[in-house]
């Protein structure tokens, strides 16, 4: 299966909400990084490794899909 494939195919409901966690990780992380205000250097390397982890996370809940088990392929 391809990678546009996968990216196109259900994904199971688990995988959607881990999908909705990374996205809102990653804009939290954006928001902490990219912060106005003078903020300490440990606030902003958590804030990048947030915004990689929440990436990481929803990028490969969107790949994970759901297939048939063969027997309901093979009864249809």
């Amino acid at each position: 299966m391809k990678i546009i494939e996968r990216a196109k195919a259900p994904t199971p409901k688990l995988f959607r909400i881990l999908r909705n966690i990374g996205l809102t990780l990653a804009a939290v992380g954006g928001a902490i990084v990219t912060a106005p205000v003078s903020l300490p250097a440990l606030v902003t390397s958590f804030g990048g490794y947030l915004a990689v982890a929440g990436g990481v996370l929803s990028g490969v809940s969107q790949v994970t899909v759901q297939e048939k088990n063969k027997r309901e392929d093979e009864t249809l």
